[in-house]
C-alpha cells in the first residue's frame, strides 16, 4: 500500500483547525462541572443551615391562666351567724367534702365558722353554707351547674351565687376579677350533691 504523505503546511493546517475543536471541548466540559457543582453548593449550604437553625421556631409567650404572685393564706374573714341543728348538720358534711383547691385557688381559713364555711385563693372566693335562702320572682334566671340550681345576682364588688334547690342554701361569693362566675362553682356543686339533699320544692326553671 502506497504511504500517504502530507507537507508541513498541511500539518499545520489541521493541527489549526483541531485546536478550536479541543477548546470548545474543554469550555462545554467546565460548564457541565459549573452546572453540576452549582446545586450540590447549594445543597451543601442549606443542610448546613438546617442543622444550625432550631428544629422548630420558638414559641410566641403566652399569658398565665394563673396569677405569678404567690396566694395569701391569712385567714378570710366571714361571718358566722348561729345555725338550727339540721342545717348545722348539713353544712359539716357539706364543708368535710369540699375540694381543696376550686381551679387553681388554694383553700385558705376563715377566721370564724370553719364548719361552715370555707374561702379559696385570693382575693378570696368564699363559700357560706345556711342561712336564709334568696327571693327569686318566677321571671327570674336560674342556672344549673352539676345537678345543682343557682340564682345569681350581681354586687359592686362581684357575684353571688346562691343554690335554690337545696334543703339548705349554699352562698358562693366570687370577686369582679374572677369572669364567668357559673365556671368556678362546678366542684362546689359537686360536693353540694353529695352532702345537702335536694329540697322538697324548688323553682320551676330548676326541674329538668
Amino acid at each position: 500500500m502506497d504511504k500517504i504523505t502530507t507537507s508541513p503546511a498541511a500539518d499545520e493546517a489541521r493541527t489549526a483547525d483541531e485546536a478550536p475543536r479541543r477548546d470548545r471541548s474543554t469550555r462545554g466540559a467546565a460548564l457541565w462541572a459549573t452546572l453540576i457543582a452549582v446545586p450540590v453548593t447549594v445543597a451543601v449550604a442549606g443542610f448546613t443551615f438546617a442543622k444550625l437553625a432550631p428544629d422548630e421556631p420558638a414559641a410566641a409567650p403566652q399569658p398565665s391562666a394563673t396569677a405569678v404572685r404567690p396566694q395569701s393564706t391569712a385567714p378570710v374573714e366571714m361571718p358566722a351567724p348561729a345555725l338550727a341543728e339540721r342545717p348545722a348538720t348539713l353544712c359539716r358534711a357539706l364543708l368535710s367534702q369540699l375540694p381543696p383547691s376550686v381551679r387553681d385557688l388554694k383553700q385558705r381559713p376563715v377566721t370564724a365558722g370553719a364548719e361552715q364555711n370555707a374561702a379559696y385563693g385570693d382575693p378570696a372566693l368564699t363559700v357560706a353554707c345556711g342561712g336564709t335562702p334568696p327571693v327569686i320572682q318566677p321571671t327570674d334566671e336560674v342556672w344549673r351547674v352539676n345537678k345543682v340550681c343557682w340564682y345569681a345576682a350581681q354586687e359592686a364588688d362581684g357575684s353571688v351565687l346562691t343554690t335554690v334547690d337545696r334543703e339548705t342554701p349554699v352562698r358562693v361569693r366570687l370577686p369582679k376579677q374572677y369572669e364567668q362566675p357559673l365556671q368556678w362553682v362546678a366542684p362546689i356543686s359537686d360536693a353540694i350533691v353529695a352532702a345537702v339533699p335536694s329540697a322538697k320544692t324548688v323553682p320551676s326553671g330548676c326541674s329538668g
